[in-house]
């Protein structure tokens, strides 16, 4: 009863939220980035911190560090879906969000260069989060299949977070799901949602990497990772701004090149993801040979697909 009642107040607040956005015209205008054609509102994903904020609520406030750092990323993200924002103002606010988590993770006791790895690596999934949110149902689907499987190793390999903690974000990505992942989204979900799934789920595996020194858990981030970091490199080979909008990811072109509907190309993403998960389950013994093999494979099919399909790109 419990989640169900959570389930009902975080769907009511998207709801709420609707009329808001609405009201102050808070609308994704297609660019030359986007994949979709129709004005929508922006900023659905401002459920997450709804659901995050439940719990921080309802647990005596565990993980307070984290969740100033967490209200820090959805404000400003907020403030820039509505009115662009000052990117030193945003980097500024990340890094800020970013070393309170790393205190909560108590990263600070180790080595001063892990604070510096840890910075450059968070910082490059949140911008890659954020570019990988260009069509219906990817931010939602992915981040749900990620968010299952932590959910599956902290209830049956280690217990490192409070499980409560993965049920709320689960039940919020599913409220999401419900308006964004259908041909039609009723919302998007905005650098509010986008940013701040980004820095959830980073605090999560980070957790797990230092309660289990594994780094090779990584890897549920690794569709995403090879799929952004391959396009940025392809970018800087064609000797473009890497910081311009763009519909050069792979997920991009299936989506307009290849005309596959949005929510096939999503739930192959998620579904891609899930597979590698497994296998690293079913390898845990043998965690960064896996994690090499699984990069590598990624890739060369990154760089097959583009080789074969990326004229059609060029041709529009």
């Amino acid at each position: 009863m419990f989640y169900i009642f959570v389930f009902i107040t975080i769907f009511v607040s998207e709801l709420v939220y609707f009329r808001i956005a609405d009201k102050f015209n808070i609308i994704d205008k297609p660019n030359e980035r986007s994949s979709h054609s129709q004005l929508t509102l922006r900023g659905g994903g401002i459920v997450f911190y709804t659901g995050i904020s439940i719990f921080f609520l309802l647990n005596n406030f565990q993980y307070p560090w984290f969740f100033i750092g967490l209200s820090l990323i959805t404000l400003i993200s907020f403030a820039d879906d509505v009115r662009p924002q000052s990117s030193k103002l945003r980097l500024l606010i990340h890094f800020t969000a970013m070393g309170l988590m790393f205190y909560e993770w108590g990263l600070y006791d180790f080595p001063w260069y892990f604070t510096i790895i840890a910075l450059i690596f968070c910082t490059g999934v949140l911008n890659a989060y954020n570019f990988m949110d260009g069509i219906n149902g990817i931010t939602g689907g992915y981040s749900l299949v990620v968010a299952g499987c932590l959910l599956f190793i902290n209830q049956n390999i280690i217990n490192f977070i409070n499980t409560e903690f993965i049920y709320l974000l689960i039940i919020a990505l599913l409220v999401f799901n419900f308006f964004n992942f259908r041909l039609k989204a009723k919302c998007f979900a905005g650098d509010v949602g986008s940013v701040s799934m980004a820095f959830i789920l980073i605090f999560i595996i980070g957790k797990l990497i230092i309660n289990t020194g594994n780094l090779g858990y990584i890897i549920l981030l690794s569709v995403y990772g090879v799929d952004s970091v391959l396009t940025i490199i392809h970018r800087i080979i064609l000797k473009e701004n890497i910081f311009d909008a763009h519909r050069k990811h792979a997920y991009q072109l299936l989506a307009n090149e290849l005309k596959i509907p949005h929510l096939i190309v999503s739930l192959f993403y998620a579904f891609l993801q899930l597979i590698i998960a497994l296998g690293f389950y079913a390898f845990i013994d043998y965690p960064y040979y896996y994690l090499s093999a699984t990069i590598i494979l990624l890739a060369v099919a990154y760089v097959i697909f583009k080789l074969k399909y990326f004229h059609l790109h060029k041709n529009v």
